[in-house]
């Protein structure tokens, strides 16, 4: 494929098998040796006839995978243009010595692209190629089940910028789908929200080809993480990955993101002044968060050898624990600075909450169990939940309840939230059957008077129900993301 003037050329080429025909002479003038040959030409013609067969399957094959691709590039080309970046880009993942056979590196690290080289083109919806900029925002999104921020995001970083920022960075929004009408939609979406923004090549929208992703079904399960967790994160590193290839040729250093931040004021005059205030070369990565992989800055030019060593484990840990291990590897010590947030993150906040027994269904992750979190000890952090899972706090004795929080996530694990869970209480009274408002007893005998917005459950409890023997908050549906939650206030009344 290439494109010209914005359309798509497509060519296709097939290739026609020549087939020899044999003369056969008349039956009187055959001799014995002649029936012989006739034989031995006629076994001939039956092989030749398989060997067709068997090309002819083949040719299909191919055929077919070459118009599965051409109906995802026809389909993208009906809502907005596509130019394919330079394939030989892709195809050297490093250009320095220490790399030199690059193809090979990939071929190995991912196998199933040795059938389909064409995957390795990225379809380029929005954009207009910009590169020799300082600065490369990198930001993977994904298609969820609930509300999406990207627009916030987008909106937060290109609020404050300078035209003369504006001009030294590129921010590239990989959708890492490839549902065509969803990919479509939402790069459709972007270049309306942000016009003059892509139409100065400030934003650029890219998604995979087809055939870019394994077949995951056969992941190894690791820590403790179900099938669905494992998919996610190794899914989640080779879209890194795909982002990282895609910008290694436009500027100077790379900024990873993520769809669901909110950007500081002055975070690019602050970014670049203190990269341009690192004497020493001997850095690898600028950290500017403490959220797992988001805000951290890198050089474009060791971004092959960071792919390389992601793709090498994509299957085995997440991209966080990967980027601390090549850390390990190329720099001994990789120290955490006091300051590298601008400020020292809070991760939980403690209460002082009434004695209570803890039941929950949920699976704690080494030490941080939700009876620390109740006592103000640590936050409480779980395996990914399923639907109906729940957690119990069960008073040692009846009391007045005033109000509660219950705020999920924090600042290293941000997408570590409740959701779709609701809160209910158990009323030390069976005779209340209902308090007004619309909320009902249900038939365990509990009130449901909360739900998480935004990751957060707070309210008043409902004077009427008197004593409360119990709180519990249950999940209605399952998630990809684990649960943590960094807060527990359960205020007595009087």
């Amino acid at each position: 494929m290439r494109c010209r003037h914005g359309s798509v050329l497509v060519v296709l080429i097939v290739a026609v098998t020549v087939t020899t025909f044999f003369w056969v002479p008349s039956p009187h003038r055959f001799r014995e040796n002649e029936v012989d040959d006739l034989a031995y030409q006629f076994l001939r013609l039956h092989e030749r006839l398989q060997a067709m067969e068997k090309e002819s399957l083949k040719s299909s094959r191919n055929l077919g995978n070459l118009l599965r691709d051409l109906r995802f590039a026809v389909s993208l080309k009906r809502n907005i243009s596509i130019n394919l970046t330079d394939f030989s880009r892709w195809k050297e993942i490093n250009n320095t010595a220490q790399h030199k056979n690059p193809p090979t590196i990939l071929n190995v690290l991912l196998p199933h692209l040795k059938r389909h080289e064409s995957s390795l083109y990225p379809n380029v919806l929005v954009g207009q190629q910009r590169s020799g900029v300082s600065l490369v925002f990198g930001i993977p999104t994904v298609k969820r089940e609930k509300e999406s921020y990207l627009m916030e995001t987008l909106k937060s970083l290109l609020f404050e910028l300078t035209k003369e920022e504006k001009d030294d960075c590129v921010i590239v929004v990989f959708i890492a789908e490839v549902d065509v009408m969803y990919v479509t939609g939402l790069a459709h979406d972007i270049k309306n929200a942000f016009s003059q923004d892509v139409e100065a090549g400030l934003i650029e929208v890219v998604s995979p080809s087809f055939g870019y992703y394994p077949n995951f079904t056969n992941l190894r399960e690791t820590f403790g993480d179900t099938k669905e967790r494992v998919k996610w994160r190794t899914k989640q590193n080779l879209d890194y990955s795909f982002l990282m290839l895609y910008a290694q040729n436009k500027g100077t250093f790379y900024v990873q993101l993520e769809d669901d931040i909110v950007a500081r004021s002055g975070y690019y005059q602050s970014m670049k002044s203190f990269v341009l205030q690192q004497t020493s070369a001997d850095w690898m990565v600028l950290e500017f968060s403490q959220l797992g992989f988001i805000g951290k800055l890198f050089r474009i030019s060791d971004l092959p050898l960071i792919v390389e060593f992601i793709l090498m484990f994509h299957k085995d840990k997440p991209i966080d624990w990967l980027l601390e291990h090549i850390l390990w590897v190329k720099v001994c010590n990789p120290e955490k600075d006091a300051d590298k947030d601008f400020g020292k993150q809070v991760l939980y906040i403690g209460h002082p909450n009434p004695p209570a027994t803890i039941k929950t269904t949920l699976k704690a992750y080494q030490k941080y169990t939700f009876e620390r979190a109740y006592n103000g000890e640590d936050y409480f952090w779980a395996f990914s939940p399923e639907q109906g899972d729940s957690i119990m706090i069960v008073f040692n004795e009846p009391l007045i309840v005033e109000s509660y929080i219950f705020r999920s996530g924090n600042i290293e694990h941000p997408s570590d939230r409740l959701l779709d869970t609701i809160v209910e209480v158990l009323p030390e009274s069976n005779a209340i059957i209902s308090i007004g408002n619309g909320i009902k007893k249900t038939e365990d005998g509990y009130f449901r008077i909360g739900t998480f917005e935004n990751g957060i459950a707070e309210g008043k409890v409902p004077a009427a129900l008197m004593k409360i023997s119990a709180f519990r908050l249950t999940i209605q549906s399952k998630s990809t993301y684990w649960v943590l939650l960094s807060e527990i206030f359960i205020k007595q009344g009087s």
